[in-house]
C-alpha cells in the first residue's frame, strides 16, 4: 500500500498548490489551461487506444460497460458522492470557490485511476512491495492534479479518496488479479480506458459532456472478452 500512498500524497500535494495558483489566475487563463489539458489528454487517450489487437472487442466493452453503467446508475452515483463531498467542505470552509468541485472530483478520480500503471503498478506493490512504477505514477498525477485544481478547484484534492480504494483494492487483491489478467487482457483493458479518457479530453474542451462513468464496466468488461474468446480458441 505504500505506492498507493504516495500516490495520493503527490495528488494532495499538487493538488493544493494547483488550488491556490487557480485562485489567482483570471478566467481567461484558467480556460486556456484546461483546454491545454484537454488536448494532452486527448493525445494519451489515443495513445492507450492504439494498444489494441481487436477493435471490436475495444467496441463490444464499451457498449456492453455503458449499458451496465448507466444501468447501475455509476455516473449518476459518483456524481452524487461529489455533490455530498461539496456540501460537507462548503459547511467547514464556506461555498466560495466549489462551483466546479463535482466535475473537479470526478474527473480526477477517472484520470488517475483508468490505465495501465493504475493495475500493473498496484499488482507489482501488492505482490513484491516495490511501488516504483506507481511512484512514477505518482509524479505524472501530483503534476495532472497541479493543472486539473487550477482550473477546477478543491474537487480535485478529494480524488485521493478514490485513489485510495480503487488502487488500494487492487494492491489487496494483487494475487488473484495477476493470476488472472494475461498482456493481451490488460492491452484492450488499457485500450478501453484509452477511449473513456478521450471521452474526458472532450469534456474538459468543452465539446461534449458525456457520463463518462457510466462506461467504466468497460474495464472490466475488456479482459473477460479476451478470456471468453481464448477459451472458444478464437483468440
Amino acid at each position: 500500500m505504500i505506492g498507493t500512498l504516495i500516490n495520493a500524497a503527490a495528488v494532495l500535494i499538487g493538488g493544493g498548490i494547483g488550488t491556490w495558483l487557480g485562485r489567482r489566475f483570471p478566467p481567461r487563463i484558467r480556460d486556456t489551461v484546461q483546454h491545454g489539458l484537454g488536448l494532452v489528454t486527448m493525445l494519451a487517450g489515443v495513445q492507450m487506444a492504439l494498444e489494441t489487437e481487436n477493435i471490436l472487442l475495444v467496441m463490444g466493452s464499451l457498449l456492453v460497460g455503458g449499458i451496465l453503467g448507466e444501468w447501475w446508475r455509476i455516473d449518476e452515483r459518483l456524481s452524487r458522492v461529489g455533490d455530498r463531498l461539496k456540501e460537507l467542505t462548503a459547511r467547514r470552509l464556506g461555498s466560495s470557490g466549489l462551483g466546479l468541485f463535482t466535475e473537479g472530483f470526478v474527473t480526477a478520480s477517472l484520470v488517475f485511476c483508468v490505465g495501465p500503471m493504475t493495475v500493473l503498478g498496484a499488482i507489482q506493490d501488492g505482490l513484491t512491495g516495490d511501488y516504483t512504477l506507481l511512484a512514477i505514477k505518482s509524479m505524472l498525477d501530483g503534476f495532472a492534479s497541479l493543472v486539473f485544481a487550477s482550473t477546477m478547484g478543491i474537487g480535485v484534492l478529494f480524488s485521493i479518496l478514490t485513489i485510495l480504494i480503487f488502487q488500494g483494492a487492487i494492491t489487496l487483491a494483487a494475487g488473484a488479479v495477476q493470476t488472472f489478467l494475461t498482456d493481451a487482457m490488460i492491452a484492450e483493458m488499457t485500450a478501453a480506458g484509452g477511449v473513456i479518457i478521450i471521452g474526458i479530453a472532450l469534456l474538459l474542451l468543452d465539446v461534449k459532456r458525456i457520463r463518462i462513468a457510466s462506461f467504466l464496466p468497460a474495464l472490466a468488461i475488456a479482459p473477460l472478452l479476451v478470456w471468453a474468446l481464448e477459451a472458444l480458441g478464437i483468440g
